[in-house]
């Protein structure tokens, strides 16, 4: 699924960019799956969690490798890729199942299904068929309501919101905490003027602000100086980086021993989460490093087949551009008993 790269393309105003055609929305390819399948290696007869079910690209990828007798468990917070999932995979019954689900809900869903997984995915960030429908407002490349929720339908605040509700500080905090924009200040005073004259609803609005408050010489190179105050605006809408912790943590839970987890991320503070949690999960004592000796019962469950991320190939770049930011990072499930 879609970080970073959300919002980094290369655009011009984005009053100067109209929005494109419901029955143009591009298909979306998913990132990594050769490897997925290379170092997860699931069997048939295995049952697969794909957490972050998006355009459909990896289940399907999954379900060749697990049947026959496998099943794949596909969640995602957004209502229409389970709908456009109903469709796609109804010809597998009742090998594929999906469920409108956010990564917290991982292991009350397996309680409720029954199960233990032998593999989990997640493809973090967005899929390109939510960036590219401008009623969704994760992308300034279209007008369009200034929304951001990965499931419109569950309540809670807005982009717009946020904007419009939060203190001037607190824009700016937020900005540079989630976007790491070195512009924070200029960007959260910018918005804070606008909004007195007339509220920020919409994704061109908000990116006209941005622009306008940073000095032309200073925009950076390739990008919309608008990129990351969207990146940084959608992860804390959609509190993605809380329900990645949460999501991870409910993975190592519900995976079997010798269960092996995969988590694709597209910008540094996914893959930092991601990192610290696994290294964390991988370790036999948390103990502060002065401790003379190991008081936390904190034991390994996690074992690391390489402490390093892996990239796309440069094939697959020049093949998916969106691919150039993600890092691949895997794990296995320890038994109880495992050292």
């Amino acid at each position: 699924m879609l970080g970073v790269m959300s919002t980094s393309r290369r655009v011009r105003s984005p009053r100067a960019v109209a929005a494109r055609p419901a029955d143009s929305v591009s298909a979306h390819e998913p990132v990594m799956v050769s490897e997925l399948l290379r170092l997860l290696d699931p069997q048939p007869g295995e049952t697969v969690v794909d957490a972050t079910l998006g355009g459909g690209g990896t289940a399907a990828a999954l379900l060749q490798r697990i049947l026959p007798g496998g099943r794949v468990l596909a969640l995602d917070r957004d209502p229409a890729a389970v709908s456009r999932a109903a469709g796609r995979f109804a010809q597998y019954g009742a090998a594929f199942q999906a469920r409108v689900a956010s990564f917290s809900q991982l292991e009350l869903i397996a309680s409720e299904e029954a199960f233990r997984a032998d593999v989990v995915v997640m493809d973090l960030g967005i899929s390109s068929i939510q960036l590219d429908d401008p009623g969704r407002g994760f992308s300034f490349q279209a007008e369009g309501p200034l929304d951001m929720r990965m499931n419109p339908h569950a309540g809670g605040l807005t982009a717009a919101d946020i904007v419009n509700q939060s203190s001037e500080d607190e824009l700016a905090g937020l900005l540079l905490r989630f976007g790491q924009e070195r512009h924070s200040r200029a960007i959260a005073r910018a918005l804070a003027a606008q909004r007195r004259q007339v509220p920020v609803t919409t994704t061109t609005q908000l990116a006209a602000a941005c622009a306008a408050a940073i000095p032309r010489r200073l925009w950076p190179p390739h990008i919309h100086p608008a990129t990351r105050t969207f990146l940084a605006l959608r992860i804390a809408v959609n509190d993605e980086l809380g329900e990645l912790e949460a999501g991870i943590s409910a993975a190592i839970q519900i995976l079997r021993p010798g269960g092996r987890l995969g988590v694709v991320s597209f910008h540094s503070l996914e893959d930092t989460t991601a990192k610290r949690l696994l290294h964390t999960f991988a370790m036999n004592c948390v103990c502060p490093p002065p401790s003379p000796i190991c008081t936390c019962a904190h034991r390994a469950s996690l074992r690391l087949p390489s402490r390093r991320a892996l990239r796309p190939t440069p094939a697959e770049i020049a093949r998916n551009p969106r691919a150039r930011s993600a890092l691949l990072r895997t794990a296995v499930r320890l038994a109880p008993a495992d050292p």
